[in-house]
């Protein structure tokens, strides 16, 4: 079972991840070590991602302006909606052509609340995601923030008119301090290991592969931080609550 689980996840899960498969799916009780024993007696290495190179950020002028860092790494607020991360990473498809995603991640939750594909990196890119957002949200918490780093399109004066009038606080990341925006990196680590891009020959397959990815995190992957839970079923377990 584990080596199936393994293979079916085109072998880029962990230990862990296994573990809460074979608990959640499959009913089955095993310790982590005896996961983690199985799978190296058997050669079930799993597939990590490799550091790459901070992306380029387009130079800010004098009107740009940074917001507080309100945030101060304090992700888990037991509360959904009151948090938001967000951030843009770039990937490859067909003949080395450049795709950009950008994404607004639910720090309490891990859900991927809101996203968008694009081929350019251009101002769209981020009111595009933030309209999402408010679809997906309709009613922001009282003490609702947007949490990003200080590149340029955050740092824009009409992006962060548009976040004041949806009524979310901005926060920022301090500068170069990628752990004051860690969990949104570790998605996109994940989502780059997952979803293979450069196979993808279209712009729209590689949509369609990022949209069936994202749907799949948010409903069907377990997470050990989460109680074992999915993001989805874990909003809901601190909605019930």
């Amino acid at each position: 079972m584990i080596r199936s689980i393994f293979t079916q996840n085109q072998e880029k899960v962990g230990a862990l991840q296994i573990k809460m498969i074979l608990e959640n799916d499959y009913g089955v009780i095993m310790n982590h070590k005896k996961v983690r024993r199985l799978m190296r007696k058997f050669g079930l290495r799993a597939k990590i991602r490799q550091a790459k190179p901070y992306k380029k950020m387009m130079k800010a002028t004098q009107e740009h302006r940074r917001c507080e860092n309100h945030l101060k790494r304090k992700f888990k607020q037991e509360e959904p909606g009151k948090v938001f991360l967000t951030d843009i990473t770039y990937t490859y498809y067909g003949r080395g052509q450049k795709a950009y995603l950008s994404c607004v991640k639910d720090s309490t939750t891990n859900e991927i609340v809101a996203h968008h594909v694009s081929t350019s990196l251009g101002m769209d890119i981020v009111y595009r995601t933030l309209e999402k957002l408010e679809e997906a949200v309709r009613y922001f918490h009282p003490e609702a923030m947007i949490h990003s780093d200080q590149g340029f399109h955050y740092t824009h004066p009409h992006f962060q008119y548009r976040v004041k009038k949806a009524g979310l606080l901005q926060s920022m990341s301090r500068r170069g301090n990628c752990w004051d925006n860690a969990p949104m990196e570790s998605f996109f680590g994940h989502l780059k290991d997952m979803v293979d891009h450069k196979a993808c020959e279209s712009f729209n397959q590689l949509k369609e592969e990022v949209n069936n990815y994202i749907s799949k995190y948010n409903n069907e992957r377990y997470q050990w931080k989460l109680n074992k839970m999915t993001p989805v079923q874990y909003r809901g377990h601190l909605l019930a609550a």
